[in-house]
């Protein structure tokens, strides 16, 4: 190790806020923490406990309620929607088949001429 770049390790005392002393050795010298293990609800075992089942049977109750609501509603009725006169696009349907059963047949008439005037 190179000399003089390391801190001084040097005992120290560190006081908790419930009074207990614990002696160590660190850089910093002396410290005051607020808690320790012999203060701490962890290692002395007076740790609370939540009740999480009341949380449960809360949410559960809430659902029912829910469903309750929702089921007294009365459901929104829906429009009906306008009756469309199907003869009409009967119609117009037909007159549009009509229309390529023509252009079809213009078609293939004028391939069998140009067919006819190549021979």
């Amino acid at each position: 190790m190179k000399k003089n770049i390391h801190p001084e390790y040097k005992k120290a005392r560190v006081t908790c806020g419930c009074g207990n002393v614990i002696e160590t050795m660190n850089t910093v010298g002396d410290l005051t923490v607020e808690i320790c293990s012999a203060c701490h609800p962890f290692f002395t075992g007076k740790q609370k406990l939540v009740d999480t089942a009341g949380r449960v049977d809360k949410f559960k109750a809430k659902m029912e309620a829910a469903e309750k609501l929702k089921a007294a509603q009365q459901p929104k009725t829906k429009k009906e929607k306008k009756s469309v006169d199907t003869t009409k696009l009967d119609k117009k349907m037909e007159d549009i088949k009509e229309e390529l059963t023509e252009e079809t047949i213009e078609i293939k008439s004028e391939k069998e001429d140009n067919i006819q005037t190549e021979n």
